[in-house]
């Protein structure tokens, strides 16, 4: 199965792979060994790889894009299955991609190991045209290692007249959605709804942000969020979930528009995919929100995804994948605005592009944008998967068994060091 784009925001806000396997061959479409030589005039030969977008369209559009470029021979592979594994298995050989699209950029071991080039340059004063929320997700240590290609995020979305027949305001803070969530139950409709394991995977990363705290903290020594925010964000779910109209199980997950639209749950945290299915069904009657605060450190918050285009620091043709790659994410902005308005529903990575972008121009899409704008948190490049793991696992027992937040959050602690410690080695 083909993987939207949305589905690297499928885990905690993270990045995942499309389901399935491919093996790490030889076909990459990458030249033999010297076909890249530029001397005398020859082209550059650069291969491009993308994942498998489960959008029409998408591949047709890329390859086209590529055709374009005057100043190289670009070679588009389209990569079905765990493209996350043959990327990072295709850097370690000479089958390597040129350019290689990955999500907020590459990761923290391709950056330590050289294998994703520094763009910082190469982007230079058109870094202010990009959203920067959505840039800093694809830095480190205050260099670029992707260009952002378009962003995908979550929110939260609310039926007006089941939230007024109630007497109730839009939350603003968890404790406003505890409230919320009982208030507007009826016999027919539950409160609100966050997947089919409660929210837990989806909204963990969200208690941290909302509560005020980053995944790891500013030393980049250990987590951000063992501490008494962190402890009342964990408590503060777990009364979430046992709140008098918490919906625990749906006719779909929480990225899926049916519980939202079918009435099963007045409130639904969810994609801006499924906006175009909501307003269909909705017309007006909804309205979208960010994470609601928590705490007296809180903030509102979104979680965002960008997949962006990298550059393999160690291929033949540097400077010609460089060229390329300004080329297509910095200078055509026709091709930027199709690749993120005509195949889904996308935010352009270029603010000034958001606006001429029809599916997020105005109403809820235009608010969607501006919560990446001002509210948008990405994973940090040191938030592993056993990170994650622990996170979810400790969140499960303060909701199921009633565990102690702070306890549990001493044991991600521990377990987290030595990952963070790896990851700074």
């Amino acid at each position: 199965m083909a993987l939207a784009r949305r589905g690297f925001l499928t885990l905690t806000g993270g990045i995942a792979a499309a389901a399935g396997l491919s093996a790490c061959g030889s076909n990459t479409g990458r030249p033999e060994p010297g076909a890249s030589d530029t001397a005398g005039g020859a082209k550059a030969q650069l291969s491009q790889w993308y994942h498998e977008y489960g959008e029409d369209g998408v591949q047709e559009a890329v390859k086209k894009y590529a055709a374009a470029y005057p100043n190289a021979t670009v070679t588009v592979q389209w990569n079905p299955g765990d493209y996350d594994k043959l990327v990072s298995s295709a850097l370690l050989t000479a089958d390597a991609p040129d350019v290689f699209e990955y999500g907020n950029g590459p990761t923290l071991d391709m950056i330590k190991a050289g294998q994703a080039l520094d763009l910082t340059e190469a982007l230079g004063d058109a870094k202010s045209q990009f959203t920067q929320s959505v840039l800093d997700a694809a830095s480190w240590e205050g260099k670029i290692y992707a260009i952002p290609q378009t962003v995908d995020m979550q929110m939260l979305f609310y039926r007006k007249s089941a939230l007024d027949q109630a007497g109730v305001a839009p939350p603003a803070t968890i404790d406003d959605l505890i409230k919320a969530t009982s208030a507007v139950k009826t016999k027919d409709m539950g409160g609100f709804y966050a997947g089919t394991d409660g929210g837990i995977g989806v909204l963990n990363s969200m208690l941290i942000w909302a509560s005020g705290q980053e995944q790891i903290s500013p030393d980049k020594t250990t987590i951000g969020f063992d501490n008494a925010d962190g402890h009342n964000a964990f408590a503060k779910f777990a009364e979430l979930a046992g709140a008098d109209g918490f919906v625990p199980s749906a006719s779909g997950d929480w990225s899926t528009a049916s519980p939202f639209v079918n009435g099963e749950a007045a409130m639904q945290w969810s994609g801006l995919w499924i906006l175009p299915e909501v307003t269909e069904a909705l017309g007006d009657d909804f309205g979208v929100l960010p994470f609601p605060s928590v705490g007296g450190s809180g903030r509102q918050a979104v979680v965002f995804g960008a997949f962006g285009a990298c550059v393999n620091a160690k291929g033949p043709n540097v400077d010609a994948a460089k060229d390329f790659v300004r080329w297509l994410w910095v200078d055509q902005e026709d091709y930027q605005l199709e690749f993120s308005n005509a195949f889904g529903t996308h935010i352009p990575a270029k603010t000034a592009l958001v606006p001429k972008a029809d599916k997020v121009a105005t109403g809820a899409g235009a608010e969607a944008a501006k919560f990446v704008a001002e509210l948008g948190h990405a994973n940090d490049k040191l938030w592993t998967p056993a990170i994650s793991q622990a996170v979810v696992a400790a969140l499960t027992n303060v909701v199921q068994k009633k565990a102690d937040p702070k306890t549990e959050l001493a044991a991600v602690t521990e377990k987290a060091k030595a990952d963070i410690k790896r990851l700074n080695g």
